[in-house]
């Protein structure tokens, strides 16, 4: 029977996005694949091929809920570790992949448990909770964003964030600077979208000069409880504007826009960047260890993107770096070029031979 490749994710698309990336790679190369999430993480695996194998556990998260969903946390986990040691004792993978995120935890635990190869893929520059907790207990570290902060003792492999096979299709997509025509704008607010980008960059798109805002076309991320005030804001200021809460063909919006505004999760800057787009990146203030911040680090540095911290956005400083790049063709395709340098497009490659490596002669 083929190897089987165990890979533990969820919580959201940040996650799930790499996780789909390397089970595309892996059934190509004649591996099983099977997917251990929670519920909510499901809802981010319809990417994902046919042949893997959704396996649903019981999980939670300390975030959510008041004082006694709290309390019934360890439980829920508990349940999931007992389902995941059944599982693997009933299917032995060869190797386990965690990806990070709460519902990683049951197949981490019991791969721990019973011993079997097992890695940990950290999107991030700052290791996320459940990657913290099971950096000791691997056998290796993959790394996305490099440097990554790790806990003293422990040696990261530098591989780059996976992208989807979609963007791979897309990468060094040739770049239409903008210019005196329909111009494509894309804002993306991670896979759960974000309330302060639905707030301000409508209020930024109206405040552009008539002659540049009457050639936008705006596909914006927004969640539901957002989508109806940003479509009213545009609409208001004469710009076509398509809202979702989740957009399924992002790879062939970013290969046609112009400009980006984006979140810096780890799986938009690496989409970004195998791309090659100019982007504005505004890092989610809360994020753990201002993980967003040190994501961007790479694309600002080499002047492929503007960063603006959260409590430094408004409407009219938005729409001034909107106006610097679009009103400045050169400047656009330089920014495009340095993105496409920072991009890693062989990423899900290296994380590959580390699969293998630890995969050795297992059956």
């Amino acid at each position: 029977m083929a190897k089987l490749l165990l890979i533990a994710a969820g919580g959201t698309g940040g996650h799930m996005f790499p996780a789909q990336a390397l089970a595309e790679a892996m059934l190509a190369r004649g591996w099983r694949v099977k997917l251990s999430t929670d519920d909510r993480g499901a809802r981010y695996a319809g990417g994902f091929p046919e042949a893997v194998k959704i396996e649903r556990v019981a999980s939670a998260t300390f975030a959510r809920g008041g004082v006694a969903a709290k309390l019934l946390v360890p439980f829920r986990i508990l349940g999931g570790v007992i389902g995941a040691l059944w599982s693997q004792l009933r299917d032995r993978p060869a190797v386990v992949v965690g990806f990070g995120g709460y519902p990683s935890i049951p197949a981490l635990t019991a791969a721990w448990v019973l011993r079997h190869p097992r890695m940990i893929h950290e999107q991030n520059g700052v290791l996320g909770r459940v990657n913290q907790l099971f950096a000791r207990r691997v056998d290796k570290v993959a790394c996305g964003t490099w440097p990554t902060a790790l806990p003293s003792g422990v040696t990261g492999e530098p591989t780059g964030n996976p992208v989807r096979q979609a963007v791979l299709d897309r990468a060094a997509a040739p770049y239409i600077p903008p210019g005196d025509y329909p111009m494509s704008l894309v804002v993306i607010g991670g896979s759960q979208g974000a309330r302060v980008l639905s707030d301000v960059v409508p209020a930024a798109v109206t405040a552009l000069p008539e002659d540049l805002r009457k050639n936008l076309r705006v596909a914006h991320q927004a969640r539901d409880e957002d989508g109806a005030r940003a479509a009213a804001a545009y609409e208001a200021a004469g710009v076509r504007a398509e809202i979702a809460s989740f957009f399924t063909d992002i790879p062939r919006r970013l290969s046609e826009a112009q400009l980006v505004i984006s979140r810096s999760g780890a799986s938009s800057v690496a989409d970004i960047s195998v791309i090659g787009r100019p982007a504005i990146l505004i890092p989610f203030a809360a994020a753990t260890g201002d993980h967003q911040t040190a994501n961007a680090k790479g694309l600002v540095d080499a002047a492929a993107a503007v960063m603006v911290q959260e409590n430094a956005l408004d409407a009219r400083a938005l729409a001034g770096h909107i106006a610097a790049i679009l009103e400045d063709p050169h400047r656009a395709e330089t920014m495009a070029r340095a993105a496409l340098g920072e991009g890693k497009p062989d990423a899900t490659a290296r994380l590959v031979a580390l699969v293998e490596d630890l995969g050795g002669d297992a059956s």
